[in-house]
Protein backbone atom coordinates (compact mmCIF):
# COMPACT_ATOMS: atom_id res chain seq x y z
CA UNK A 1 0.00 0.00 0.00
CA UNK A 2 2.80 2.25 0.74
CA UNK A 3 5.08 3.93 -2.40
CA UNK A 4 8.40 4.34 -1.28
CA UNK A 5 9.92 5.80 -4.22
CA UNK A 6 10.64 9.57 -4.88
CA UNK A 7 9.44 11.51 -7.77
CA UNK A 8 10.82 15.17 -8.69
CA UNK A 9 9.02 16.83 -11.21
CA UNK A 10 10.47 18.40 -14.01
CA UNK A 11 10.75 22.29 -14.80
CA UNK A 12 8.36 21.64 -17.59
CA UNK A 13 5.58 19.06 -16.92
CA UNK A 14 5.15 16.89 -20.43
CA UNK A 15 2.18 14.38 -21.47
CA UNK A 16 2.39 10.82 -21.33
CA UNK A 17 -0.26 9.77 -23.19
CA UNK A 18 -0.11 6.13 -21.84
CA UNK A 19 -0.08 7.16 -17.85
CA UNK A 20 -2.15 4.22 -16.67
CA UNK A 21 -5.34 3.85 -14.99
CA UNK A 22 -8.64 3.11 -15.58
CA UNK A 23 -9.14 6.06 -17.90
CA UNK A 24 -5.58 6.72 -19.29
CA UNK A 25 -7.21 6.40 -22.92
CA UNK A 26 -9.48 9.15 -22.65
CA UNK A 27 -7.72 11.43 -20.06
CA UNK A 28 -5.74 14.39 -22.01
CA UNK A 29 -3.97 18.24 -20.91
CA UNK A 30 -5.89 19.47 -23.88
CA UNK A 31 -9.95 20.73 -24.90
CA UNK A 32 -11.31 20.94 -27.99
CA UNK A 33 -12.97 17.89 -30.04
CA UNK A 34 -11.67 14.69 -31.55
CA UNK A 35 -13.80 13.73 -34.03
CA UNK A 36 -17.09 14.89 -35.82
CA UNK A 37 -20.37 13.96 -34.57
CA UNK A 38 -23.04 15.49 -34.61
CA UNK A 39 -26.17 15.27 -31.48
CA UNK A 40 -29.52 13.50 -31.92
CA UNK A 41 -32.42 15.87 -31.12
CA UNK A 42 -35.61 14.06 -29.97
CA UNK A 43 -38.99 15.06 -30.05
CA UNK A 44 -38.92 16.66 -26.79
CA UNK A 45 -38.14 20.42 -25.57
CA UNK A 46 -35.15 19.27 -23.37
CA UNK A 47 -32.32 17.20 -24.45
CA UNK A 48 -30.24 15.41 -21.93
CA UNK A 49 -26.76 14.31 -23.28
CA UNK A 50 -24.96 12.01 -20.09
CA UNK A 51 -24.50 8.80 -18.48
CA UNK A 52 -25.50 7.34 -15.58
CA UNK A 53 -22.95 8.31 -13.08
CA UNK A 54 -23.56 10.42 -10.10
CA UNK A 55 -23.42 13.77 -11.76
CA UNK A 56 -25.32 12.46 -14.56
CA UNK A 57 -28.09 11.31 -12.24
CA UNK A 58 -28.63 14.16 -9.83
CA UNK A 59 -30.15 15.81 -13.53
CA UNK A 60 -32.49 12.64 -14.10
CA UNK A 61 -33.42 12.63 -11.01
CA UNK A 62 -34.74 15.93 -11.05
CA UNK A 63 -36.07 15.63 -14.24
CA UNK A 64 -38.46 12.56 -13.06
CA UNK A 65 -39.29 14.80 -9.73
CA UNK A 66 -40.54 17.45 -11.93
CA UNK A 67 -42.82 14.98 -13.87
CA UNK A 68 -43.67 13.05 -10.99
CA UNK A 69 -44.82 16.71 -9.56
CA UNK A 70 -46.86 17.51 -12.30
CA UNK A 71 -44.59 19.83 -15.20
CA UNK A 72 -45.16 18.40 -17.91
CA UNK A 73 -43.25 21.03 -19.83
CA UNK A 74 -40.20 18.62 -18.02
CA UNK A 75 -40.47 15.90 -20.55
CA UNK A 76 -37.36 14.92 -21.90
CA UNK A 77 -34.99 13.02 -24.29
CA UNK A 78 -31.72 11.72 -22.38
CA UNK A 79 -29.43 10.23 -25.00
CA UNK A 80 -26.58 8.24 -24.13
CA UNK A 81 -22.80 9.74 -24.06
CA UNK A 82 -20.05 6.75 -23.37
CA UNK A 83 -17.22 8.48 -22.12
CA UNK A 84 -15.48 5.57 -21.89
CA UNK A 85 -15.36 5.35 -26.32
CA UNK A 86 -14.81 9.14 -25.98
CA UNK A 87 -18.23 10.59 -26.91
CA UNK A 88 -17.84 13.50 -24.69
CA UNK A 89 -15.08 14.50 -27.69
CA UNK A 90 -17.24 14.87 -30.48
CA UNK A 91 -18.07 17.93 -31.65
CA UNK A 92 -21.72 18.50 -31.11
CA UNK A 93 -20.86 17.18 -27.70
CA UNK A 94 -18.15 19.81 -27.51
CA UNK A 95 -20.37 22.79 -29.16
CA UNK A 96 -22.83 22.77 -25.92
CA UNK A 97 -20.02 21.59 -23.29
CA UNK A 98 -16.50 22.90 -24.13
CA UNK A 99 -15.14 21.28 -21.22
CA UNK A 100 -16.17 18.02 -22.84
CA UNK A 101 -18.05 16.53 -19.40
CA UNK A 102 -21.00 14.87 -18.73
CA UNK A 103 -24.19 15.85 -18.12
CA UNK A 104 -24.85 18.37 -20.52
CA UNK A 105 -28.46 19.93 -21.43
CA UNK A 106 -30.49 22.13 -24.83
CA UNK A 107 -33.37 23.81 -23.96
CA UNK A 108 -35.22 23.75 -27.17
CA UNK A 109 -37.98 25.85 -25.72
CA UNK A 110 -36.16 28.88 -25.98
CA UNK A 111 -35.09 30.86 -28.58
CA UNK A 112 -32.30 30.46 -29.56
CA UNK A 113 -31.98 27.03 -27.91
CA UNK A 114 -29.91 27.28 -24.33
CA UNK A 115 -27.50 25.16 -23.73
CA UNK A 116 -26.64 24.54 -19.83
CA UNK A 117 -23.32 22.72 -18.55
CA UNK A 118 -22.41 21.65 -15.37
CA UNK A 119 -24.61 19.58 -13.12
CA UNK A 120 -25.29 22.06 -10.78
CA UNK A 121 -25.96 24.83 -13.45
CA UNK A 122 -28.86 22.72 -14.36
CA UNK A 123 -30.19 21.62 -11.61
CA UNK A 124 -30.28 25.81 -10.80
CA UNK A 125 -31.52 26.38 -14.35
CA UNK A 126 -34.87 23.62 -14.13
CA UNK A 127 -35.23 24.88 -10.72
CA UNK A 128 -36.08 27.97 -12.02
CA UNK A 129 -37.46 26.97 -14.80
CA UNK A 130 -40.50 25.31 -13.33
CA UNK A 131 -40.77 26.94 -10.02
CA UNK A 132 -39.39 24.24 -8.06
CA UNK A 133 -37.30 22.17 -5.23
CA UNK A 134 -35.94 25.76 -4.32
CA UNK A 135 -36.84 27.72 -1.60
CA UNK A 136 -38.75 30.51 -2.50
CA UNK A 137 -37.49 32.71 0.45
CA UNK A 138 -34.43 34.58 0.69
CA UNK A 139 -33.34 32.84 3.65
CA UNK A 140 -34.40 29.20 2.29
CA UNK A 141 -32.89 29.81 -0.90
CA UNK A 142 -29.21 31.16 -0.23
CA UNK A 143 -28.63 28.03 2.18
CA UNK A 144 -30.16 25.99 -0.51
CA UNK A 145 -27.15 27.29 -2.98
CA UNK A 146 -24.94 27.02 0.13
CA UNK A 147 -25.32 22.77 0.05
CA UNK A 148 -25.40 22.51 -3.85
CA UNK A 149 -22.20 24.48 -4.23
CA UNK A 150 -20.77 22.67 -1.13
CA UNK A 151 -21.10 19.81 -3.23
CA UNK A 152 -19.60 21.17 -6.56
CA UNK A 153 -16.73 21.87 -4.44
CA UNK A 154 -16.60 19.08 -2.45
CA UNK A 155 -17.13 15.92 -4.58
CA UNK A 156 -14.12 16.09 -6.99
CA UNK A 157 -12.20 15.00 -3.52
CA UNK A 158 -14.46 11.87 -3.66
CA UNK A 159 -14.65 11.59 -7.15
CA UNK A 160 -11.41 12.27 -8.77
CA UNK A 161 -9.29 11.49 -5.34
CA UNK A 162 -10.62 9.18 -3.22
CA UNK A 163 -12.15 7.15 -5.82
CA UNK A 164 -9.53 7.60 -8.35
CA UNK A 165 -6.51 5.97 -6.05
CA UNK A 166 -8.53 3.87 -3.95
CA UNK A 167 -10.63 2.27 -7.15
CA UNK A 168 -8.86 3.63 -10.25
CA UNK A 169 -4.99 4.08 -10.06
CA UNK A 170 -2.81 1.37 -11.76
CA UNK A 171 -1.52 1.07 -8.50
CA UNK A 172 -2.51 1.43 -4.70
CA UNK A 173 -0.77 4.01 -2.98
CA UNK A 174 -0.96 4.94 0.62
CA UNK A 175 0.00 8.14 0.47
CA UNK A 176 -2.96 9.56 -1.73
CA UNK A 177 -5.77 6.99 -0.31
CA UNK A 178 -5.14 8.29 2.95
CA UNK A 179 -5.26 11.98 2.05
CA UNK A 180 -8.51 11.49 0.41
CA UNK A 181 -10.21 9.26 3.03
CA UNK A 182 -9.62 11.55 5.40
CA UNK A 183 -11.12 14.19 3.42
CA UNK A 184 -14.25 12.06 2.58
CA UNK A 185 -14.36 11.12 6.14
CA UNK A 186 -14.74 14.81 7.45
CA UNK A 187 -16.90 15.62 4.47
CA UNK A 188 -19.30 12.58 5.43
CA UNK A 189 -19.29 14.04 9.08
CA UNK A 190 -19.96 17.35 7.88
CA UNK A 191 -23.46 16.25 6.55
CA UNK A 192 -24.06 13.66 9.58
CA UNK A 193 -23.79 16.83 11.91
CA UNK A 194 -26.20 18.52 9.60
CA UNK A 195 -28.51 15.91 9.11
CA UNK A 196 -28.61 15.21 12.58
CA UNK A 197 -30.84 18.35 12.77
CA UNK A 198 -32.56 18.59 9.79
CA UNK A 199 -34.98 15.90 7.64
CA UNK A 200 -33.37 17.23 4.41
CA UNK A 201 -30.10 19.23 3.59
CA UNK A 202 -32.61 22.52 3.62
CA UNK A 203 -34.65 21.56 6.66
CA UNK A 204 -38.05 19.59 5.56
CA UNK A 205 -38.01 20.42 1.62
CA UNK A 206 -36.61 17.83 -0.28
CA UNK A 207 -34.52 20.61 -2.99
CA UNK A 208 -31.79 20.29 -5.46
CA UNK A 209 -29.25 20.96 -2.70
CA UNK A 210 -30.36 16.99 -1.97
CA UNK A 211 -30.56 16.01 -5.54
CA UNK A 212 -27.25 17.12 -5.90
CA UNK A 213 -25.35 15.05 -2.95
CA UNK A 214 -27.57 11.94 -2.53
CA UNK A 215 -25.75 10.61 -6.23
CA UNK A 216 -22.77 11.01 -4.45
CA UNK A 217 -22.74 10.80 -0.67
CA UNK A 218 -25.67 9.07 -0.18
CA UNK A 219 -24.63 6.40 -3.12
CA UNK A 220 -21.49 6.24 -0.98
CA UNK A 221 -23.17 5.62 2.32
CA UNK A 222 -25.27 2.82 1.12
CA UNK A 223 -21.75 1.12 -0.56
CA UNK A 224 -22.69 1.92 -4.40
CA UNK A 225 -19.60 3.38 -4.87
CA UNK A 226 -15.91 1.95 -5.35
CA UNK A 227 -16.79 -1.13 -3.24
CA UNK A 228 -15.38 1.46 -0.29
CA UNK A 229 -18.53 1.42 2.00
CA UNK A 230 -16.13 -1.01 4.47
CA UNK A 231 -13.20 0.87 4.13
CA UNK A 232 -14.82 4.41 4.96
CA UNK A 233 -17.49 2.87 8.07
CA UNK A 234 -20.15 4.29 6.20
CA UNK A 235 -22.58 2.85 8.74
CA UNK A 236 -21.13 4.72 11.45
CA UNK A 237 -22.86 8.17 9.75
CA UNK A 238 -25.96 7.46 11.03
CA UNK A 239 -28.24 10.69 10.31
CA UNK A 240 -26.70 10.54 6.55
CA UNK A 241 -28.03 6.91 6.66
CA UNK A 242 -31.49 8.33 7.51
CA UNK A 243 -31.01 10.59 4.95
CA UNK A 244 -29.92 8.56 2.05
CA UNK A 245 -32.58 5.62 2.63
CA UNK A 246 -35.41 7.85 2.15
CA UNK A 247 -34.20 9.45 -0.68
CA UNK A 248 -33.38 6.15 -2.57
CA UNK A 249 -37.23 5.28 -1.92
CA UNK A 250 -38.37 7.82 -3.95
CA UNK A 251 -39.85 6.03 -7.03
CA UNK A 252 -38.63 9.27 -9.24
CA UNK A 253 -35.25 8.49 -7.81
CA UNK A 254 -35.47 5.25 -8.57
CA UNK A 255 -36.40 6.07 -12.20
CA UNK A 256 -33.73 8.96 -12.57
CA UNK A 257 -30.88 6.42 -11.58
CA UNK A 258 -32.00 3.68 -14.19
CA UNK A 259 -31.39 6.66 -17.07
CA UNK A 260 -28.35 6.28 -19.12
CA UNK A 261 -27.32 3.45 -17.02
CA UNK A 262 -24.75 0.90 -18.73
CA UNK A 263 -23.86 -0.84 -15.84
CA UNK A 264 -25.39 -3.07 -13.10
CA UNK A 265 -28.84 -5.24 -13.53
CA UNK A 266 -29.99 -5.38 -16.63
CA UNK A 267 -33.25 -4.68 -15.13
CA UNK A 268 -32.08 -1.19 -13.99
CA UNK A 269 -30.63 -0.12 -17.55
CA UNK A 270 -32.51 2.57 -19.60
CA UNK A 271 -29.91 3.26 -21.78
CA UNK A 272 -31.94 6.16 -23.62
CA UNK A 273 -35.07 7.89 -22.31
CA UNK A 274 -37.79 8.79 -24.69
CA UNK A 275 -40.87 8.79 -23.01
CA UNK A 276 -41.88 7.84 -19.95
CA UNK A 277 -43.06 3.73 -20.84
CA UNK A 278 -39.49 2.95 -21.64
CA UNK A 279 -39.21 2.67 -18.29
CA UNK A 280 -41.41 -0.43 -18.90
CA UNK A 281 -40.43 -1.65 -22.31
CA UNK A 282 -36.85 -0.37 -23.01
CA UNK A 283 -34.51 -1.79 -20.15
CA UNK A 284 -31.24 -3.68 -21.17
CA UNK A 285 -33.33 -7.05 -19.23
CA UNK A 286 -36.22 -6.37 -21.97
CA UNK A 287 -34.54 -5.77 -24.84
CA UNK A 288 -31.19 -7.39 -25.06
CA UNK A 289 -29.18 -4.74 -27.19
Amino acid sequence: MSDNSSYTPPKVWTWEAESGGRFASINRPIAGPTHDKALSVGKHPIQIYSMGTPNGVKVTVMLEELLAAGHSGAEYDAWLVRIGDGDQFGSGFVEINPNSKIPAMVDHSTTPPTRVFESGAILLYLAEKFGAFIPEGYVGRTECLNWLFWQMGSAPYLGGGFGHFYAYAPEKWQYPINRFAMEVKRQLDVLNRHLADSEFMVGGDYSIADMAIWPWYGQLTLSRLYEAGEFLDVESYSHVQRWAKAIDARPAVTRGRMVNRTFGDPAMQLLERHDASDFETRTQDKIGE
